[in-house]
């Protein structure tokens, strides 16, 4: 059973970094793109970055220049590096992932269970 298990999340100031992982376990074949989206409290979910398995990247403007996503393909995870964080990036934090499990012929996406961002200020 393929499932992503975050971890990373937590509190820190304005202006403070935190690194995000997301793990992806179970028999997989392959993983195409990886993603992190947030929802803050009364919004909708938003797409903040997206990897390629070729390694291209893609940013919400919001969150250029201070974030960087990155994915190690041997472990299958995917990481997101939050610089210059400000409360306004308080948020959970969910990985997605579409993945293609072994023995199946096509791919799904998968989401992990979020993980809770709070930016003080």
């Amino acid at each position: 059973q393929v499932q992503l298990v975050e971890s990373g999340g937590g509190l820190v100031q304005a202006g403070g970094s935190l690194r995000l992982s997301c793990a992806a376990s179970g028999s997989i074949f392959s993983i195409n793109a990886m993603r992190w989206y947030r929802q803050a409290p009364g919004k909708q979910r938003e797409l903040v970055a997206t990897i390629t398995s070729g390694g291209s990247t893609n940013y919400a403007d919001s969150v250029k220049g201070r974030f960087t996503i990155s994915r190690d393909n041997a472990e299958n995870t995917v990481y997101l590096q939050m610089n210059s964080l400000n409360p306004e990036d308080t948020a959970v934090y969910y990985c997605n992932a579409e993945i293609r499990p072994a023995r199946l012929k096509l791919g799904s996406n998968y989401w992990g269970q979020g993980t809770q961002v709070t930016v003080s200020s």
